[in-house]
């Protein structure tokens, strides 16, 4: 018995690390908004699962006919317009409420859950990779070109983002209003251009992270959305204040989720992850990075 389950650990560790690096791009979204604004942007999630749909529909012929990589380009255009109105909306608020910020952020998902079932209906599709289709076996681990894809593409993004943030004026723009949004303002500081990137980017990697996503179930109108809880988690485990601590934090969780869900039983995964949440809250409550270096990163 002993022996059997240790043998099912590595392929489940394999496919926790993934599963892990998604979590990890959607938590950077929200740590992202988060740390500009300390806004929780509740419509990530929906956002996300519409730039899936504009996707499918210019790459399906139901929007247009175009290539993967058209239909790309074309999403990530409309979903940066979206992203631009959705903080032109809550923007008078910003600075007065942290709290009606992000009560406004649920309004807004609202309205583009609504969006995604008005135009696409309720119907459930497919929404695949173009990538080449091989696996290989090592030490009892399958490994697919669809996780090798997945990790590419994770340490692209968080390589990238990292330069931005240390090497760009608009990078140390963000981490100074990071810092001290007061001091930075007074310093002449543009605080909504800073905000603006940030849900840009956020943008950008709930679409990548919905791109990823979808291949290994389905989409509809809520499969992107209810896949938020775990990047949320992610974000409180590592940290709402620490992208790195994002990032760890969804390896930590697709871990974790992949384990209890094997051992335990995957019906109770949303309340094995509501208990994560408040046991770190309780316990980290700036996340097990920030903890770990005395202050938020």
């Amino acid at each position: 018995m002993l022996k059997t389950l240790v043998g099912d650990l590595p392929p489940l560790l394999w496919s926790g690390i993934v599963s892990g690096c998604l979590y990890g791009l959607g938590a950077l979204g929200l740590v992202m908004i988060y740390k500009s604004s300390r806004v929780v942007n509740f419509a990530h999630g929906n956002l996300a699962g519409l730039a899936a749909f504009l996707v499918y529909g210019f790459s399906s012929g139901g929007l247009a006919n175009l290539s993967w990589g058209g239909a790309v380009a074309t999403a990530v255009a409309l979903v940066a317009c979206i992203a631009v109105l959705s903080y032109a909306l809550i923007a008078p608020i910003v600075f007065k409420s942290d709290l009606a910020s992000t009560i406004a952020t649920l309004g807004i998902g609202l309205v583009l859950q609504g969006a995604i079932q008005l135009v696409f209906g309720a119907e459930i599709v497919n929404l695949d990779l173009p990538i080449p289709r091989f696996g290989v076996s090592f030490a009892g681990v399958r490994i697919t070109s669809y996780d090798l894809t997945v990790l590419a593409v994770t340490l692209l993004i968080i390589g990238s983002l990292f330069l931005v943030i240390e090497r760009t004026r608009l990078g140390i723009a963000f981490r100074a209003t990071s810092s001290n949004p007061f001091a930075s303002r007074v310093c002449g500081l543009d605080l909504r251009r800073v905000h603006l990137f940030a849900w840009l980017v956020s943008a950008v990697l709930g679409l990548v992270a919905a791109l990823l996503i979808v291949p290994t179930t389905f989409l509809s109108s809520t499969t992107v959305s209810s896949f938020m809880l775990q990047a949320f988690t992610a974000a409180v485990v590592g940290g709402f204040a620490s992208l790195p601590g994002a990032a760890l934090g969804g390896i930590l969780v697709g871990i974790a989720t992949n384990l209890f869900s094997f051992y335990v039983s995957p019906e109770f995964m949303n309340t094995f992850l509501l208990v994560v949440i408040l046991v770190t809250l309780n316990f980290f409550p700036d996340g097990l990075l920030a903890r770990r270096s005395g202050g938020r990163v």
